[in-house]
């Protein structure tokens, strides 16, 4: 019930949203580093517009970018743990918790004016840690279903591959964001499929933790693997053959 309300709260904020004159200003925190959101940019500013209050309570209070890379990475670590024990709705709460603190990392680095490449590098480690945490604590949970537990290792795998071929592609000065499965859509999918699946779980195959995250994690591992894919194909398409200088 509690998160039917939180969930149904969020929900009606939206056409408030929409209709409010924040709607229609453009936001100076935006950054234009961010890929396409397979939700819609409606959804995205939304959510900024939605967080803003915690936005504003943290540059009041000081709080510098580093303490939201920690709190991402600490919280990935931990929804990691909480999925390890089977506890699945606690690891979505953490896994989203850990995607807001993404999220306020980079804002307050822009509205404090200290945005950095030493910043964006520690936050895009950082947030590694927070992937690698939640899905070995899936593994563990999946140990003795082979195949769960291989398509948990293949959706890490292909999370951090299509990390690598932004990283990749950027050191040789061609900058990729398209793909379905970037990290925000990662994180939606593994928080809701938490959140969701004790109560999805018991309606389809009975009382018990995990089978709905199995549906998920299959849906990453093939979705990550095909994003991986395609932007190494659409890199390498602009990038010449031949080097000039050779």
């Amino acid at each position: 019930m509690v998160l039917l309300g939180i969930l149904g709260f969020a929900v009606l904020t939206m056409p408030v949203y929409a209709g409010s004159a924040a709607r229609r200003r453009p936001d100076p925190l935006e950054s234009s580093a961010r890929g396409d959101f397979v939700l819609g940019s409606f959804v995205r500013e939304w959510f900024y517009w939605f967080i803003r209050p915690v936005e504003r309570a943290s540059l009041t209070l000081g709080l510098s970018p580093l303490f939201y890379n920690v709190a991402g990475a600490v919280l990935g670590i931990l929804a990691g743990v909480a999925f390890a024990r089977g506890n699945m709705v606690a690891g979505g709460w953490l896994i989203l918790g850990g995607g807001a603190a993404d999220v306020l990392d980079g804002r307050i680095a822009r509205a404090r004016g200290i945005a950095s490449r030493r910043g964006a590098f520690l936050d895009s480690t950082l947030d590694r840690f927070a992937e690698f945490g939640a899905f070995v604590g899936l593994a563990l949970w999946f140990r003795t279903d082979p195949t769960a537990l291989t398509l948990t290792v293949v959706a890490l795998g292909g999370s951090l591959l299509v990390s690598y071929a932004r990283a990749r592609g950027e050191s040789v000065g061609i900058v990729c964001k398209v793909g379905v499965l970037q990290r925000a859509e990662r994180l939606l999918l593994l928080g809701f499929g938490g959140l969701f699946d004790p109560a999805v779980s018991e309606l389809l195959a009975g009382p018990g933790p995990g089978r709905l995250m199995r549906f998920v994690v299959a849906i990453v591992a093939v979705g990550t693997v095909f994003t991986a894919i395609y932007r190494i194909v659409w890199i390498a398409r602009r990038l010449p053959a031949v080097d000039p200088d050779e």
